[in-house]
């Protein structure tokens, strides 16, 4: 026979003589006892002040914030989700003292509440590991970007050019409509003027088809189809100009919006799941990292990684009175306005250009404006024949940014019987080139400050301490998608998964 098996009491009605307490249940070093202790070294009064008084009680911003950090630590970011875990999760009901908001009211005061002033709050923990020696606000800071698809249908569309278009075609047939006025009632119309494309608003509309109804009152010879197209314009075109315009409020120096979000603006997406880039809307979010800690977040309507720079970096010096002494950016961030912006803030930047990394292989491409030597005290640029390109005037580039840009422009003098005229220029005529000069000497300022010693270290380095976060967030922690609508709502997320990032780093 075989040895007896024997197995371990079991009795689930059994009683215990003392009850547990709840603090013998947390493990020392679990990352719930880290959230507790940092959420009560921080200052909440930015949140008290979102809070009227009178009425019945609340629960304690302390509390609630305490509970959306833990949440977003452990990857649970649904408020039902969040009042599971309250009434069911050890960890949960330690931290909040066996309270248990309910659905609304997590949902309510991260919507409302933390809107505004979260920021505060995250600053205030990252000063905390400035205080620990485990970040520097004045060191070197790595920037980049990605996209978060926006929680709205991505069928709800509205594009800019398509709102021209319509005004436009509106314009054009009511043109069409006053012509034919004027053909059959001249007299009717003397007094009156064609409308104008800068009138093309409801009011004027309404008035110019109420003119053109009135000239064709008793023309017997109005087809029937006219008459019809002056009821559809005089019913639908005003009110139709007026949604237009509204839109075109919404999207302000934006191509597109969503008509569920409409913050939210289309994007390009990565990683879609059928992995051809699909138009979806969308967040652009920039982060400032150093060792994998987020030092700074922003939230942008536009897609194109160089017009953030500017507003992330005057968040980063409100936020902490001070500003980096260098910022470490790939290429999607060098253009003349935002190296302009850092040597005015004394930041160094080491920011690549558009065309560093294969200059970097290939060297300077010959007959290119880059390569053509520049004498600034004559002003004169240097063909490669070598022979002077004089200088013809300048002239200004407003960016979609609205940066203003000073061009200058050089002619070659005798291309025509030059011998590399087949390579250097095909254009007939002497060749003419455009300069930036102020762009041209932030490239080579940059491009020898990137291939300093520093410069190559933080080159190297650059890749591993911004996109590890991204790939962390989107990937380890499942969150590609906002849950809330609205930019201020989406930078809500945004603070909490970041904080949530920070301490779960600090902790590990």
């Amino acid at each position: 026979m075989g040895a007896k098996v024997v197995f371990k009491p079991y009795d689930p009605d059994q009683l215990t003589f003392l009850p547990y307490k709840l603090e013998e249940l947390v493990p020392a070093s679990h990352p719930v006892r880290i959230v507790k202790q940092v959420v009560d070294e921080v200052d909440v009064k930015p949140i008290n002040r979102k809070y009227k008084g009178g009425g019945a009680s609340s629960f304690h911003p302390r509390l609630m914030l305490k509970l959306l950090v833990y949440g977003y630590l452990t990857n649970t970011y649904s408020s039902r989700k969040l009042e599971e875990q309250a009434q069911l999760n050890v960890h949960f009901m330690w931290l909040l003292g066996m309270k248990k908001p309910d659905h609304n009211t997590i949902n309510r005061f991260r919507s409302e509440k933390l809107s505004g002033v979260l920021k505060q709050i995250f600053s205030q923990i990252v000063q905390l590991l400035a205080a620990e020696g485990i970040v520097s606000l004045k060191e070197a800071v790595f920037t980049d970007g990605t996209k978060i698809e926006s929680v709205a249908n991505k069928y709800t569309f509205v594009w800019g050019k398509s709102i021209k278009n319509s005004k436009e075609k509106i314009k054009t047939q009511l043109d069409e409509l006053w012509q034919y006025a004027q053909d059959i009632a001249k007299e009717e119309l003397k007094d009156t003027a064609p409308l104008e494309y800068g009138q093309i608003n409801p009011q004027k509309v309404k008035e110019t088809i109420s003119k053109i109804n009135v000239a064709l009152e008793d023309k017997e010879e109005v087809s029937a189809k006219v008459k019809q197209k002056l009821k559809y314009a005089g019913k639908h075109w005003p009110e139709n100009l007026s949604k237009y315009d509204e839109q075109e409020k919404l999207l302000g120096n934006r191509n597109s919006f969503s008509k569920t979000d409409p913050d939210a603006t289309f994007m390009r997406m990565k990683e879609d799941h059928m992995l051809n880039g699909q138009l979806k809307p969308a967040y652009n979010l920039q982060i400032s990292t150093q060792d994998q800690f987020v030092l700074n977040y922003t939230l942008h309507q536009t897609s194109t990684d160089y017009q953030t720079l500017p507003s992330h970096i005057d968040q980063y010096e409100t936020l902490y009175d001070t500003l980096p002494e260098a910022v470490v950016a790939d290429a999607g961030y060098g253009s003349d306005e935002n190296y302009g912006i850092l040597h005015g803030k004394g930041i160094e930047a080491y920011i690549k250009y558009n065309t560093f990394d294969k200059e970097q292989k290939e060297g300077v491409k010959a007959f290119s404006n880059d390569s053509l030597h520049y004498n600034e005290a004559a002003n004169y640029l240097v063909c490669p024949m070598g022979q002077r390109m004089a200088h013809m005037g300048d002239g200004q580039r407003i960016t979609s940014s609205g940066y203003v840009q000073l061009i200058s422009r050089y002619q070659a003098q005798n291309c025509n019987n030059c011998p590399m005229r087949g390579v250097c220029h095909q254009i007939p005529g002497n060749r003419i080139v455009e300069v930036n000069h102020s762009l041209r000497k932030h490239k080579q300022a940059a491009k020898e400050r990137l291939n300093t010693e520093q410069g190559i270290k933080y080159r190297k380095r650059g890749p591993a301490d911004v996109e590890p976060v991204f790939a962390n967030l989107k990937h380890n922690h499942g969150f590609r998608r906002f849950l809330l609508k609205g930019m201020s709502k989406t930078e809500v997320e945004i603070g909490l998964l970041s904080i949530a990032h920070n301490l779960r780093k600090w902790k590990a």
